[in-house]
């Protein structure tokens, strides 16, 4: 069922896209319900929804060509909600009523032809620019950021790329619309050091004050100490007394995101009418049925939150 008309969203308001990289759907939800997550929970609840992708990778692909996460039940492909529509594979159909038509690799690439300036702020490694896969998807945007602290073994990774995707909005002469696609990897794995304690193996996780004031050096570190937690990554059976990640610590990532989210939303009012879609991308695993993380199917895994709103 189509819920909004992106031609008369696209070129009279901003998008913003926020992936909350591996959130869980039944996390989401608990979290939503039992009201810990304010600031996503004005703009309406969380539909439940097959992803794309199982993880990263496919599953972007998939979305920046127009197919996002399909609401749950939805059987029959003409029967889900489409926000953009690519010509170039629409298999002979017309764009379903509603969704915006664009030719060529995303939709990104055609809202730049439409006069929309478009940025990337990465998280996790597809988008570390370093690598040659990393640079795949941010080609898509016009600009495109990606720092160490912005990526998954960072605490405060989500304040720091809200910190700089608000000064990224202040730089836009007025009169520009905005495209921004912002990739959080705080729900990603390692996620252990949301939890109060914060450690493993007694060794503490990074702290903000070894990197705030040194976001940007180009060698990634700080007084000579790396950006990257001492602390493991666990994933299987663990020692007495080492911390791993759980479920739990994945919900205390996803409160501290909400906490950040309010200042973004804030930034972009200031610009004007803006659409926000916000999603998963995947689902993530913490040893169901023996599984953990993602890359293979699972019904956690293949379960994501949507939902999108005006701000």
């Amino acid at each position: 069922m189509q819920t909004i008309d992106m031609n008369t969203i696209v070129g009279r308001a901003h998008i913003l896209f926020l992936c909350l990289d591996a959130l869980r759907y039944d996390v989401a939800y608990e979290q939503q319900e039992q009201g810990k997550t304010p600031v996503l929970n004005r703009y309406g609840v969380w539909r439940k929804c097959q992803a794309p992708g199982n993880f990263t990778l496919p599953s972007h692909q998939a979305m920046f060509a127009g197919f996002l996460p399909i609401d749950e039940g939805i059987c029959n492909m003409k029967e889900r909600e489409t926000l953009f529509f690519s010509e170039d594979i629409g298999m002979g159909r017309k764009a379903p009523k509603g969704a915006y038509t664009f030719h060529g690799r995303t939709w990104i690439e055609s809202l730049a032809q439409e006069g929309y300036r478009t940025y990337c702020i990465g998280g996790v490694s597809f988008f570390d620019k370093r690598t040659e896969v990393g640079k795949i998807m941010p080609s898509y945007f016009q600009y495109s950021d990606w720092n160490p602290s912005f990526g998954c073994r960072v605490k405060e990774a989500p304040k720091h790329q809200v910190d700089f995707a608000i000064r990224r909005l202040e730089t836009v002469p007025d009169g520009h619309y905005i495209m921004m696609y912002i990739n959080i990897a705080a729900l990603h794995y390692p996620n252990y050091f949301y939890l109060p304690q914060g450690q493993a193996d007694g060794r503490p996780y990074q702290t903000q004050e070894q990197t705030d004031s040194r976001l940007y050096l180009p060698q990634g570190q700080a007084d000579g100490r790396p950006y990257l937690p001492q602390g493991r990554m666990v994933s299987g059976p663990y020692k007495p007394g080492e911390q791993t990640d759980s479920k739990q610590a994945h919900a205390a990532a996803l409160r501290y995101v909400d906490a950040q989210l309010a200042r973004l939303f804030e930034a972009f009012k200031r610009r004007g009418r803006t659409f926000v879609i916000c999603c998963s991308d995947h689902g993530t695993c913490y040893g169901e049925d023996g599984v953990w993380y993602h890359g293979l199917n699972h019904p956690i895994i293949n379960t994501v939150p949507y939902k999108h709103f005006m701000l």
